[in-house]
């Protein structure tokens, strides 16, 4: 009893203490230490730091490193050659200011599913953003929602073959690759990006009824325009988008299907194929990416190297933060108390458990404020037993994946979420103005459409 009050209190505190500030690297694992000496188990404290915690973070990075860090050095390359800027200046031009909502959450889009990060894709595509907001007439306070639409939601969970870490993280556990339950995704995807669209344009209507107009902020003449000096073509720009999910599609359905990795099983024993095989996918298609952005920009780039190691550097808070929430995750595994809670997760629907892992994942999601971090928390702990209820139930592990990752995708945006407040910093607005807005469209209809994808699910099985 005492040791799962522990857990409860170390997980709220790790909630509180991340909503305002602190970093996640300190905060784990001493909310990990502080579990454990609750549980009446003071003495074991560093012992379990230094074996379970710190074995679960290598095991994380062991894992998924490269991916983070191709994802952020691709993104920033991205960011660096004009590239995004080109393709976001395109898309506003073929639609015009009179869309100016769905400009931006088409740029977004475009951007994420292609593989660059939300953070970069918020800090190149608001400039632009603002300036067809303001043409358009259209309140400020929307950008974040836009914004958010975009990029925090099915780009990054629902649409099959995403490049995103969340959609990477399930594979090595369901042993599935980045496509998992294509057309569920697919259908996800369009609940999503349809009722985000209807609720931002219905706010954007009651704004002009109202007679509310962009608005007067002061941050509005701070931001340079956002120009590539180089004019990058929307052609050349998209090549390496397309390359991420090209190459990333080929490598999972034509060539690796075809190969016989037989003879690498027998050097590498403790190597799992099939769960590797979703990853290396990934890391080869962003590598390419990468390669031909370089090559595409020869001769044009301002500081390689620069964008290189900034690249570089901006990979290692993230991998870090979400290895440390993995080590405790680890750690509270160890707990009697656990057990406790484990249970009730697991027994929540007996028969199905699409809704267990879904209640899981955005439920770990919520509290560490990271889609991500809810799931590097949940499946090294519960994935072995969902994919065992899930070959009991005659469910296709695809269809766990899908599940899973959009799940984590819902309550991980509560306001104390570091993507949330890195948004609302970049746009120069507060949650008191947009955060209602962002909810709705990362919270509420992402719950609706994992909703609706385990309906289909259960009742027509993983397409």
């Amino acid at each position: 009893m005492f040791s799962t009050i522990a857990i409860i209190i170390s997980l709220f505190l790790l909630m509180y203490f991340a909503y305002r500030g602190y970093s996640v690297l300190i905060l784990a694992p001493l909310m990990a230490t502080l579990a454990v000496a609750l549980s009446g188990d003071i003495l074991s404290a560093l012992p379990i730091y230094t074996t379970v915690f710190m074995k679960a973070l290598s095991g994380f990075l062991l894992k998924f490193f490269p991916i983070f860090l191709l994802g952020a050095v691709f993104g920033q390359l991205m960011a660096d050659s004009g590239a995004a800027t080109a393709i976001a200046r395109t898309v506003v031009s073929k639609l015009g200011a009179n869309k100016a909502i769905l400009a931006v959450v088409l740029v977004c889009a475009i951007l994420t599913y292609g593989g660059v990060s939300l953070f970069v894709v918020a800090f190149a595509i608001y400039p632009i953003a603002k300036d067809l907001f303001k043409s358009a007439g259209v309140p400020k306070r929307l950008i974040p929602g836009a914004i958010a639409l975009g990029s925090f939601t099915f780009t990054m969970t629902a649409l099959p073959g995403t490049p995103a870490i969340q959609n990477a993280i399930p594979i090595p556990y369901y042993g599935t690759n980045a496509f998992a339950a294509p057309i569920l995704g697919i259908i996800g995807s369009l609940v999503m990006f349809g009722l985000g669209m209807l609720w931002l344009q219905r706010r954007a209507h009651s704004a002009k009824t109202a007679g509310e107009g962009y608005g007067i902020h002061e941050d509005d003449e701070l931001h340079a325009d956002n120009l590539d000096p180089h004019h990058t073509s929307f052609m050349v720009a998209m090549i390496p988008l397309v390359l991420v999910i090209g190459i990333n599609a080929l490598l999972t359905y034509a060539v690796f299907p075809s190969m016989d990795f037989s003879a690498l099983q027998a050097q590498f024993k403790d190597l799992d194929i099939k769960g590797a095989l979703g990853l290396w996918s990934i890391i080869i298609a962003l590598v390419t990416a990468i390669i031909a952005l370089i090559v595409l920009r020869l001769g044009k780039w301002t500081n390689l190297q620069h964008s290189l190691n900034k690249g570089t550097y901006s990979s290692m808070l993230p991998i870090f933060n979400t290895g440390s929430e993995v080590g405790y995750g680890a750690v509270i595994a160890t707990l009697a108390g656990f057990a406790v809670l484990r249970d009730s997760v697991l027994n929540l629907s007996p028969n199905n458990p699409l809704i267990s892992e879904a209640v899981a994942m955005t439920t770990l999601a919520g509290i560490t404020g990271s889609s991500s971090g809810g799931l590097s928390i949940a499946l090294p702990i519960l994935g072995k037993e969902y994919l065992a209820q899930a070959v009991a139930h005659g469910i296709n592990p695809e269809l766990l994946h899908r599940v899973a990752v959009m799940a984590a995708g819902g309550l991980d945006t509560l306001p104390h979420s570091g993507a949330v407040i890195t948004l609302f910093a970049i746009c120069h607005l507060t949650h008191k103005q947009s955060y209602k807005d962002v909810a709705i469209v990362t919270m509420a209809i992402p719950l609706i459409a994992v909703t609706v994808v385990i309906a289909l699910g259960t009742m027509l099985g993983s397409f």
